[in-house]
């Protein structure tokens, strides 16, 4: 099979790698679209956290079910996505239904080989049935589950106002389903052509530049002067998150769904004083990827606006780094195999 390679943070390679032989409980998946990921990119630049090289990305994924391994109610030939977390079982987190934060997850493209190539084998109890759905559609479930598992995690409640840190693909995908939540979305980022994209193709009604020299008078302006009761960032830099603190409401809920390496610190009395809460939204869930699929089957989000560029497989190894650069206005990479 061809499959591509990360050798290294900045280089690829297209190699020959063996058709898959499905194990017992595993299924056979014919990759027909593959989501490229901020983590994905980072793994490219070499900055993303719990990665080891070499690895084959990507773990946004829908294909055809070559062989269903016994999963109950799945027919070869269907279009599917699967969950990409891969959990032990019994530990802690797994024991009280929380597979997503399990202590020895191992995340497909992350800490293990992932999609980047024909054919995969996956654990049959991870498949996603495709309900109709394209191709282009299922391959977006997985990072609209994320902002979905993160709106959950903050018990996002109809009324409130939810600022949204970072508007990229998981960000957007964190507004969608806050505004679902019947909550008014306040976006932030520093990408001008990024919040456009927020207003004209979401319609969030409020949009601010963090780069703006009054952001938290803004965001007095725009709350009546209580400032929002949930913070969810969704970038990744200790510098959004650092300064996001200050734009939380007295009793508010601080979401990091956002990764990035280094340490976070903030006023103690600060948060205190605001009884806030601060916590951490990582993977999704099956209840997750549900709840997206059942959203885009009625029409409550529409993911293929996301993809502003497409490419084939065999191109992906000469376009990748350019998706680095934001002046490309890159919002969602697809790639296509046939």
């Amino acid at each position: 099979m061809n499959t591509l390679v990360c050798l290294e943070p900045g280089q690829f390679a297209y190699q020959q790698h063996s058709h898959p032989t499905a194990q017992p409980g595993e299924a056979l998946i014919r990759i027909r679209r593959i989501g490229i990921c901020g983590t994905d990119l980072h793994a490219f630049q070499g900055t993303q956290p719990f990665f080891s090289y070499p690895r084959v990305l990507g773990h946004e994924l829908a294909g055809e079910l070559l062989d269903a391994g016994g999963a109950e109610g799945f027919a070869v030939g269907e279009a599917v996505t699967f969950i990409p977390y891969f959990n032990c079982g019994h530990c802690i987190a797994c024991r009280r239904g929380l597979p997503n934060c399990c202590a020895s997850i191992r995340v497909f493209g992350v800490h293990m080989n992932g999609g980047m190539t024909d054919v995969v084998a996956v654990p049959a109890d991870k498949l996603v049935h495709g309900d109709g759905l394209s191709f282009d559609e299922l391959a977006l479930v997985e990072p609209l589950a994320i902002g979905a598992h993160g709106v959950r995690r903050a018990a996002v409640e109809p009324g409130e106002f939810v600022l949204v840190v970072g508007a990229g693909p998981i960000g957007l995908g964190v507004m969608e389903f806050a505004r679902i939540a019947g909550a008014h979305v306040i976006a932030l980022d520093i990408n001008e052509q990024r919040l456009a994209f927020c207003r004209e193709k979401l319609g969030v009604a409020h949009t601010i530049n963090a780069l703006a020299p009054d952001v938290a008078a803004q965001l007095a302006a725009l709350t009546h002067g209580d400032m929002p009761t949930v913070v969810i960032d969704a970038t990744g830099s200790q510098k959004a998150i650092l300064n996001a603190f200050a734009y939380l409401a007295p009793g508010g809920r601080f979401v990091l769904v956002g990764l990035q390496k280094g340490d976070i610190s903030f006023s103690h009395p600060e948060f205190h004083k605001r009884e806030a809460t601060l916590m951490s939204s990582r993977n999704a869930t099956r209840q997750d990827f549900e709840h997206v699929v059942e959203c885009m089957k009625q029409g409550q989000v529409q993911p293929t606006t996301y993809i502003t560029h497409r490419v084939p497989f065999g191109a992906v190894g000469s376009e990748f780094e350019s998706w680095l650069d934001p002046a490309t206005g890159v919002i969602k990479a697809m790639v296509v195999l046939d």
